[in-house]
């Protein structure tokens, strides 16, 4: 009768035991993410950053474009 009280007590059907386990793997699963998210966001600041400075961008993405043609038309 105490296990099936404990099951109706949460509003998911789980018992407070299966709940905690759900809310750890939970909360360990969102940290994961938000490091792997913190981490991106770093190198992308780090590759192009999104507020330019004084100058503005001081290079272009197509820079790479235009070396890869020059680099392609020198040896064709």
């Amino acid at each position: 009768m105490s296990d099936d009280l404990e099951r109706r007590s949460t509003l998911s059907g789980l018992s407070v035991g299966e709940a905690k386990e759900f809310n750890r793997i939970f909360v360990i699963s969102f940290c994961i993410f938000v490091a792997i998210a913190i981490v991106a966001h770093y190198l992308a600041w780090m590759w192009r950053p999104w507020l330019p400075g004084v100058h503005g961008y001081q290079t272009s993405m197509l820079d790479g474009v235009h070396m890869a043609r020059h680099l392609i038309s020198s040896y064709g």
